[in-house]
């Protein structure tokens, strides 16, 4: 199975930025941050834009923190700028502007856990880790364990299965983290797996078991956008970064009526809806209070003395 995998991947692989032969261990480590609940087309332009701006730790370090989060623009979750900026600091003091090579350094790293320690000592730096993300989880729960889809958090089992298949040589274990990633994003999708196409399609245990359905299905909860929390502080961030200064509740109000109500027009045009059809879309104030209150919490917007509101000042 890794052996083919890796054949694969030598063929089909994506030509993406942090691949490249100069790429650099800052580069892979803002990709893989970036690339946490992001699809790639969404990440690689501000990737590329970002590393133009910023291309070492130092560089991004010295930066100010509202520059940063205009810099992150609508890639959501928004807090992973702030721990990058923080990362950043963190490698310069720590380790003189040079991304650490060994795992245990790279975890202590603001915003690095588990995976994505595991990922940079992989990609930036050619050592054997244990790199297991959705699309690899995905992979061996099929290719493996005979499953539609793992189950909703990692456990014990997954752990010891992925352990067991990372080859012993460094090249080789590399290699086939990167397949078995690639594997899963492009072949072995969660909703419409091209199993037709894949390279180890015959040793593939959920094939050989008749494509069961998925055991798990009602542990899963579909993520609601229109309405939540997330969407009403997705539609303040962006009116902040927009902002030369800071901005009065009043304002705030009024750009995300005016976005609601883009938003709704564009989907009655579409026939997809109608304004009626969604009272979801319309926060009361109290949720924009709320949403506020949260920015400022975690550290990604600030009230002044006048009662506006603007991204952190340094």
């Amino acid at each position: 199975m890794i052996g083919r995998t890796v054949a694969w991947f030598a063929a089909a692989r994506r030509d993406l930025p942090w691949r490249a032969p100069s790429r650099t261990p800052w580069g892979v480590l803002v990709s893989e941050v970036m690339l946490q609940q992001t699809p790639v087309a969404r990440v690689e332009p501000v990737w590329r834009a970002w590393l133009g701006r910023w291309p070492t730790p130092a560089a991004l370090a010295a930066a100010p923190t509202a520059d940063v989060l205009r810099a992150w623009d609508r890639l959501g979750y928004p807090r992973r700028a702030l721990r990058l900026h923080e990362c950043a600091r963190v490698v310069v003091e720590r380790h003189g502007g040079t991304v650490p090579a060994d795992e245990a350094a790279l975890r202590a790293l603001p915003g690095v856990g588990e995976y994505t320690a595991a990922a940079v000592a992989a990609f930036a730096f050619g050592r054997r880790a244990l790199v297991v993300d959705t699309n690899v989880r995905r992979v061996l729960a099929r290719a493996v364990g005979g499953v539609a889809l793992p189950a909703p958090t990692p456990t014990a089992a997954e752990r010891q299965t992925a352990t067991a298949l990372v080859p012993d040589d460094d090249a080789t274990a590399v290699a086939w983290a990167a397949a078995s990633m690639e594997l899963g994003a492009l072949v072995c999708t969660a909703r419409s797996p091209r199993c037709g196409e894949c390279p180890v399609g015959d040793l593939c245990a959920w094939r050989a078991a008749g494509h069961p359905g998925d055991e798990h299905a009602h542990r899963r909860r579909a993520q609601a956008w229109h309405g939540t929390d997330r969407q009403c502080r997705g539609r303040i961030m962006a009116v902040l970064r927009g902002a030369p200064g800071p901005v009065p509740r009043s304002v705030i109000d009024a750009a995300i009526d005016a976005a609601i109500g883009a938003a709704i027009s564009t989907a009655v045009g579409a026939g997809t809806r109608s304004a009626g059809a969604a009272p979801e879309s319309r926060p009361d104030r109290a949720q924009v209070t709320r949403c506020l209150a949260g920015l400022i919490e975690d550290g990604l917007v600030e009230q002044t003395p006048a009662r506006a509101y603007r991204l952190p000042a340094d």
